[in-house]
């Protein structure tokens, strides 16, 4: 008797030790299930086949966990910039049990890169987006939607043209308006400068000289280490350096301009303040207070659309993720989590 009910008090206890210790165990495998995943031999890579006007080309993707309800599609600047310096959503989003895509746009690093400069268009890059998005079975149950830069302005217009997708839209670091823009960087962010080394610039820029050495030599420590990322240039962190150095000039510098300082490209007249009271997904806004971006348009812009969320990162600049890391995904994760608990 006493043997039997020592066997059964250690498989008694052994049960009780289960089920104290397996409820994370539950998620964290089904997080990574990979069952029934195409995916699964490339590490969660898939080259998609868009189509174009000028032919067929292929874009990368890289999914990242699983996660039936929650799915982030993560759409880079530059444009033509890449996925690479997204890479810091690894130490957050897999802890959270979010699945996200990387992606990196037709004429970016890891994608086909034609030389046919009528695809830079901005309908062109949205039909892209939602031929990514039916290609990865993303849809209103579960896909969010992640915007930086001018990845933003792309979250924005395939917003308004294919609302009825979207479980939850996020505009990081991007205004409604490039002119609103521009007038930021002309009314505030250059009269902070050393006003020798703008005049200095503007010179270089007058005189054609985007690709002298001096040029990015006076913008990396008076310019982009005050407003694009705050830290010692020769210590940004190395997706970004990287993502930086695979960036396609032959798309950036036709829509965006050659200026640093402002966009004088095909993107110079977008304006879509308008039409944000058209947006009625779940939305948050994500602006820094030492952004190229005015985070007092970016606070307007989540009270414009139906139903918003503003997350001001108060030590953050255009690149919030790094330079505010805990503020900016601490209330990334959060607005996930409410939209998909219906919270929000």
């Amino acid at each position: 008797m006493t043997k039997c009910f020592a066997l059964v008090l250690t498989a008694l206890l052994l049960q009780a030790c289960a089920s104290v210790s397996m409820p994370d165990a539950p998620a964290s495998a089904r997080y990574h299930d990979n069952t029934g995943r195409t995916d699964v031999q490339s590490g969660g890579v898939k080259m998609i086949a868009v189509k174009t006007p000028k032919g067929n080309f292929n874009v990368w993707t890289k999914r990242v966990g699983n996660n039936p309800t929650m799915k982030v599609l993560l759409l880079h600047g530059g444009p033509a910039a890449t996925h690479e310096y997204f890479e810091a959503f690894d130490s957050f989003f897999p802890g959270a049990s979010i699945e996200y895509y990387y992606y990196d746009q037709l004429g970016s690093a890891y994608s086909d890169q034609p030389d046919e400069p009528s695809l830079w268009e901005i309908p062109r890059f949205v039909d892209e987006v939602e031929q990514v998005r039916i290609a990865l079975g993303l849809n209103r149950d579960n896909f969010f939607l992640l915007g930086h830069s001018w990845g933003g302005i792309l979250a924005i217009e395939y917003a308004l043209k294919y609302p009825q997708h979207i479980k939850g839209l996020i505009v990081s670091n991007m205004m409604a308006s490039i002119p609103a823009y521009n007038d930021y960087a002309d009314k505030v962010l250059m009269p902070k400068m050393d006003q020798k080394v703008l005049a200095e610039i503007k010179q270089l820029e007058k005189d054609g000289k985007f690709e002298d050495l001096r040029y990015m030599a006076l913008l990396m420590p008076h310019h982009y280490a005050h407003h694009i990322l705050r830290m010692p240039p020769d210590q940004w962190p190395e997706p970004v350096t990287r993502s930086f150095k695979h960036t396609n000039a032959k798309i950036y510098v036709p829509m965006q301009g050659p200026s640093e300082l402002g966009a004088s490209g095909k993107l110079e007249k977008w304006d879509r303040t308008q039409d944000l009271g058209k947006i009625a997904m779940p939305t948050l806004v994500i602006g820094g207070q030492y952004d190229t971006m005015d985070p007092k348009h970016m606070s307007w812009m989540a009270g414009a659309v139906k139903k918003g969320r503003y997350l001001y990162c108060p030590a953050g600049s255009h690149m919030s993720m790094y330079d505010d890391q805990k503020t900016y995904f601490d209330g990334l994760i959060r607005f996930v989590r409410d939209v998909d608990a219906g919270r929000f």
